[in-house]
Parts: structure tokens; C-alpha cells; sequence
């Protein structure tokens, strides 16, 4: 891993938080992801489920996860079970987790290598009445594609069908929603270099230069930081391409005239940051340009007012709306007119403006969450509201990541990197 040593008093309070939600008597057990092939030997870099990574910190495959916390044996209320290391491996792969760096990285000083699992795992069902077993209950996912979790599920399910199952995610989303300090400092490092990559590249910026010019700049600032790069396939539109929301080809020259859009972001020790910010190719903005820009950046900062603990997300959604209507109209893009026809599942600004204005952030760019509870202090949120005119061939997105505090503003963890037109415009023809 290229990220320093997280301090082990993360894990052991967030082991902390899931088991004292757990149901008494019952076992929760967490799996590494798999590494997943593409053809012949070749595989996708291994990236670690995201829940046993936030319970333990452990970024190695084939490891697994034991939570206990009435089992009649201390040592037994908190287990890992790890892929043996050895001298073959240590040439071949590198160094993996010993038992005395597990606990190191865990806090967890009960480690048993994999072959014990079954035999370990039989012992504690004999004592529990109920399993915690760990779906992915994301939203959006999409789940058709068979995991290492999935395929433990079913063996378990198979060979011990008496006991009561019981899910995890709940208690995970609840968990994970909520940022320790340490999460926010990882999160806030994340943010920082993309506000390096930023900088770096507003000089670089100009007619002629591709898309994918830009994407490598960033992905050289990253590396150069301790990060493994992107935390998400980055998006770099320039022109048309930033009205098309999930662009990622990346493959169009930069012209004269027009604005670019940059949906991108660091990933560090696994945590994501997340930043959109739109450049006139040329270093200035045209009055139209700065017009919608500033429009844009009018509601985002309105978005933050609302943004406090308390507030109903489904509210906030629709608060923004009515922000994003006023500016619509004030750029004459939609009238009362077409206000007062308005489909009220499907409002007139939403021509214009047709995602979400927030979601949460933390170890996955859209991280898990309490989307039907009021908003809570450490809650991370983007705040990201835009306006897309394909007619006109501009687009213009704003995002920044912040952390809700128990009063007041959220903490903007992207405070510092440019934002207003006039800095954009100075920065870029320095």
C-alpha cells in the first residue's frame, strides 16, 4: 500500500459501534473482495471490500473478519482469519500481514491463518443463535455479478440452516455514515491532492490540448502523492461532452471558446475525495459563460446553508429545487410559463438540472448511508448542483465535499482550492 500506517484506534471504535448494535448471541463475519480476472493471467488491481477495510483496516485479499462479542472465550469476540505468508509469496507477491502486523493494522490480537476458518467457525456456531451476514444493500448497486461474500453466504446458509440470519448492512450504513476524526483527516489528505492535481493543471489548460492530456497531468500529480489515483473514472468534457453527464471518454480536442468540465478526484488510503470544477479553455470566461457559472455557484453556496443536522434529505433536495428554478429563470433558460405546466414529479428546472444536488462520501465516492433519517453531524456530503445547455454546448458543475457540524456550515474539506471565476481566470493567465 502506498499510504501511511491509519492509526488502529479507528478500527477498534468502529468494531465498537457495529457489535453494540448486534443482537446478543450472534456472530457477524465480513469477507475480502476477490480479485477479479480479465483474460488469460491477467487481473483488475485488488481493491478491498469496504466493509471489512472499515472494521479492521486490513487491505489484503482472502482475509476474513469474526465478530463475536458474547462468545465464551475473549479471545474469540474478535478474530481474523488471514492468507498464510510465506518466502515463496514474499518473492512472488510481497510482503503480507503477519499475525503481529494484523494487530498492528487491526488492534485484533486473536489472527488464525485461513485453514482454520471451518474448524475455528463450527465451534462458535455451536454457542450462537444468530448469524449477521453481509449483502450489499447499496442502493444502486448493481448485484448480478456473484462475490466472494455471496458465495460464503450460500455455503454458510447450506451448512448450517438451523441458525437465525440476520443482515449487517443496516448497522453498517448507520457505522460508516458517521466519520471518525481520523476518517475525516484520511478524507480531508484525499482533498488535498486534488487540490494539487488542480493547480497543477489550470496553467496546462488551453486550446489544443486533449482531454485525455489533462486526465494524465492529474494522474501524475496523484501518484506523486501517496495516492493510487483517481477515486472514480474521472470526467474531462470539454464543450457538448460536459452535457453529457457521465462522460469518461476523455478523448476530444480542447477548442477556443469553450468550457471545460473536470469531475475528478484523489483517492487516499482508500477513502475518496470528490471536486468539480469548470475552466474556460481559453483562461475567460465569455458573459454567458460567467453568467451560468455564477448562477451555479449562487445555489451551491445556498446548499450549504442547508446542509445541518436535522434536515431531511428529501427536503433538501427539494429546497434546492426551488434555488435552481430562481437562477433558470434569471438566465431566461425557463419561464412561469413553463413553471406553471410543470409535471410536479418531474419539475420544469429538471430540463436543466437533472441529478441529485448531494450524496454521502467517505470509502466509496458514493458511499453508503441513512438516506430516510434526518441528516447527523459527521455525516459527509458533496454538494454538486449544475446546469447543462446542450444548445448551447456548456455545462457547468460545482462540487466540493464537506462534513456536517453539530451547528453552523459544514466543514468544507475543499475550502482552499479555486473556485470563484475571477481566481479560476487569474490562475489560469498567470
Amino acid at each position: 500500500m502506498k499510504y501511511h500506517r491509519i492509526n488502529k484506534g479507528l478500527y477498534i471504535h468502529q468494531r465498537a459501534e457495529f457489535t453494540k448494535q448486534m443482537k446478543p448471541n450472534s456472530i457477524a463475519v465480513f469477507n475480502s473482495n476477490d480479485i477479479f480476472g480479465t483474460s488469460a493471467d491477467s487481473t483488475v488491481p485488488f481493491v478491498q471490500h469496504r466493509d471489512i477495510l472499515a472494521l479492521s483496516g486490513v487491505d489484503q485479499e482472502e482475509s476474513i473478519l469474526v465478530l463475536f462479542p458474547d462468545a465464551h472465550q475473549e479471545k474469540h469476540r474478535e478474530i481474523l482469519f488471514l492468507k498464510e505468508t510465506s518466502e515463496t509469496i514474499k518473492i512472488w507477491e510481497g510482503e503480507k500481514l503477519t499475525k503481529e502486523t494484523a494487530f498492528e493494522t487491526s488492534g485484533i490480537r486473536t489472527v488464525y491463518w485461513l485453514p482454520d476458518f471451518h474448524k475455528i467457525l463450527k465451534t462458535l456456531v455451536a454457542e450462537a443463535e444468530n448469524v449477521y451476514i453481509n449483502k450489499n444493500m447499496h442502493t444502486r448497486a448493481n448485484t448480478e455479478m456473484e462475490t466472494r461474500e455471496d458465495r460464503f453466504i450460500s455455503w454458510m446458509m447450506n451448512e448450517y440452516p438451523a441458525m437465525t440470519y440476520l443482515q449487517s448492512a443496516p448497522i453498517m450504513h448507520r457505522v460508516r455514515s458517521v466519520k471518525h476524526q481520523i476518517e475525516i483527516d484520511l478524507m480531508q489528505e484525499a482533498c488535498n491532492i486534488t487540490e494539487k492535481g488542480f493547480r497543477r493543471i489550470l496553467p496546462f489548460i488551453k486550446p489544443g490540448v486533449m482531454e485525455y492530456n489533462i486526465e494524465a497531468e492529474l494522474m501524475h500529480e496523484f501518484l506523486n502523492n501517496r495516492s493510487k489515483g483517481f477515486a472514480y473514472t474521472p470526467i474531462i468534457g470539454s464543450g457538448y461532452n460536459a452535457c453529457v453527464l457521465h462522460y469518461i471518454e476523455n478523448n476530444t480536442e480542447c477548442k477556443d471558446g469553450e468550457v471545460i468540465l473536470m469531475d475528478f478526484g484523489a483517492e487516499y488510503a482508500n477513502y475518496a475525495s470528490d471536486m468539480t470544477r469548470c475552466v474556460p479553455i481559453n483562461g475567460k470566461f465569455t458573459e454567458r459563460q460567467k453568467a451560468v457559472y455564477n448562477s451555479v455557484l449562487h445555489v451551491k453556496k445556498e446548499c450549504e446553508k442547508l446542509l445541518t443536522p436535522g434536515v431531511n434529505l428529501h427536503e433538501y433536495h427539494t429546497e434546492v429545487g426551488k434555488l435552481m428554478e430562481e437562477q433558470l429563470l434569471k438566465l431566461k433558460l425557463i419561464d412561469q410559463t413553463d413553471i406553471k405546466n410543470q409535471n410536479p414529479d418531474w419539475p420544469a428546472y429538471k430540463k436543466y438540472f437533472m441529478h441529485g444536488t448531494s450524496h454521502f462520501i467517505g470509502l466509496d465516492t458514493h458511499d453508503v448511508g441513512l438516506w430516510h433519517e434526518p441528516i447527523q453531524a459527521g455525516n459527509a456530503f458533496t454538494i454538486e448542483p449544475g446546469i447543462y445547455i446542450p444548445e448551447e454546448s456548456l455545462g457547468i458543475r460545482l462540487e466540493d465535499d464537506y462534513i456536517v457540524q453539530k451547528s453552523g456550515a459544514p466543514l468544507n474539506l475543499m475550502e482552499n482550492i479555486p473556485l470563484e471565476a475571477e481566481e479560476i481566470e487569474e490562475l489560469m493567465n498567470a
